[in-house]
């Protein structure tokens, strides 16, 4: 079940607000983690056994950690800390990465072992991560213990951003889940936020997806396709990309906000960054944060010696790329860009400072394009064709017919996924706003209007389109 989705937005969600908000204050935790398990069962029903058992393992081992902190036995507690993280990573790697050792062992030495074909349990990336979080986070002392197993349940499942995060710490979310409290204020903030993220995912990301799947089946199908084309098609993969994720994230915010939650952001207009530095202090905000928090800096971060500083950041980027995705091309994509970190951090920074703005930008995007031509085929051979074409090796020319009709049928809709990848939106809607004043009608009524249309279109689209895909639901 997908947010996007008429069984959702018509069904789903409605029930568990009515459910949520006629049921008693002590009663929400357990509504929001039965009715978080029924969503989840939707899609994966054997798979909630994994979830529960989850729950079940972090939640006990938060609590020995904390009785042994409680008793002076630091070694005891690091102990428990340490055998949750493995059992976290166990499961992880068990249903993620099975088949990948497989194949690769078979490969490498000629073997013959089957496959184990398991299916990957949809946000097993996300869940294990956030619940490895909390018991560090008790260790460090930054989150107190839960003892309601309930609450930590609802922590560990909690729909709106289960299956594709943001990845919430619990230190975050600690005081929230038994004292939090929903405001009409904050309940329209919540909505307006879902509808922005869900006309982000139909209106925008699925139309340009068609795109690019078009031109990738192209170029798969050994077809012809011009350097212009071929980088039409790696500007249509960023926009989907980046469009359906964030656009996921912002309906995940708005759904925690209904529900009285506050998550971090997790997208900060990327594509505007001016090196690949700021690109990931924007992009995928939660998963960089938790990398950061809990293997850089315990690795010695950058207080170290240069070599392990660059040992460092290497390490947290192959591992980066490998939590995407059980392929080598998500290796490959994590260490290219640890590479351009390193490169940028120890030697560009001061170079880079004094050109343009725009100079940098376009720096900047030019290297994320080709990182998402990395990320985008799962056979690192077809990668490498695609990147190849895009430098004229292979391709069918500059430009050519195809590439000339994609622009007059895709230009229009190109140009509203650039302006509205950028702040250039909000600043002219806060603009208009702050010149009617905020609380007048008028504001009030266009704000409104504007949500309407956008949820209308975006049901009309899901209503009309079979295509509705989430990129992320693979991680």
């Amino acid at each position: 079940m997908v947010f996007s989705s008429l069984l959702f937005l018509f069904r789903f969600l409605p029930i568990v607000l009515l459910l949520y908000f006629i049921a008693p204050g002590k009663l929400k935790n357990l509504v929001l983690f039965l009715m978080s398990l029924v969503f989840y069962a939707w899609g994966e029903p054997v798979y909630v056994v994994l979830m529960l058992f989850s729950t079940v393992v972090d939640y006990t081992h938060g609590m020995l950690v904390h009785r042994f902190k409680e008793k002076g036995q630091i070694k005891k507690a690091q102990m428990a800390v340490a055998s949750s993280v493995v059992i976290n990573l166990a499961l992880l790697c068990f249903f993620k990465y099975s088949d990948f050792l497989i194949n690769n062992l078979n490969d490498l030495f000629g073997l013959h072992i089957a496959n184990l074909n398991l299916g990957l349990p949809i946000g097993i990336s996300f869940y294990t991560f956030q619940t490895m979080s909390y018991t560090i986070d008790v260790y460090r002392g930054d989150a107190k213990v839960q003892k309601n197993i309930i609450s930590f349940g609802a922590y560990v499942a909690l729909f709106p951003q289960l299956i594709a995060g943001p990845i919430v710490q619990y230190k975050t979310v600690d005081e929230q889940l038994n004292n939090r409290m929903v405001t009409w204020d904050g309940f329209a903030y919540g909505v307006r936020r879902f509808v922005t993220g869900l006309g982000k995912k139909v209106l925008l990301a699925n139309n340009i997806g068609l795109l690019w799947d078009n031109i990738k089946d192209l170029s798969l199908g050994n077809g012809e396709l011009s350097v212009l084309t071929a980088w039409i098609g790696a500007l249509a993969y960023a926009f989907q990309i980046y469009f359906d994720f964030s656009g996921y994230s912002d309906m995940a915010i708005g759904l925690g906000a209904m529900f009285g939650f506050r998550f971090n952001e997790n997208f900060n207009y990327p594509y505007e960054s001016r090196s690949i530095t700021e690109f990931w202090r924007r992009w995928h905000i939660s998963l960089g944060t938790w990398f950061r928090e809990y293997v850089y800096i315990p690795l010695g971060g950058n207080r170290c010696s240069r070599s392990r500083q660059i040992r460092n950041i290497l390490l947290v980027w192959a591992l980066t790329g490998i939590w995407h995705g059980a392929s080598w091309n998500f290796m490959i994509w994590g260490i290219y860009f640890g590479l351009l970190l390193v490169v940028e951090k120890l030697w560009l920074k001061k170079f880079l400072e004094k050109l343009p703005g725009w100079v940098r930008n376009v720096y900047t995007m030019f290297l994320v394009l080709i990182s998402w031509m990395i990320f985008a085929f799962d056979a690192m051979k077809d990668g490498a064709i695609y990147i190849g074409k895009m430098f004229g090796m292979g391709a069918f020319g500059a430009w050519d017919e195809k590439a000339l009709y994609i622009l007059s049928s895709y230009g229009v809709i190109l140009v509203v996924l650039i302006i509205a990848s950028t702040q250039l939106p909000k600043r002219v809607y806060e603009l208009v706003i702050n010149k009617l004043g905020r609380e007048s009608l008028l504001s009030g009524v266009i704000t409104n209007v504007m949500l309407i249309a956008v949820f209308i279109l975006s049901v009309a689209f899901i209503v009309d389109a079979s295509y509705n895909p989430f990129l992320y639901f693979r991680f």
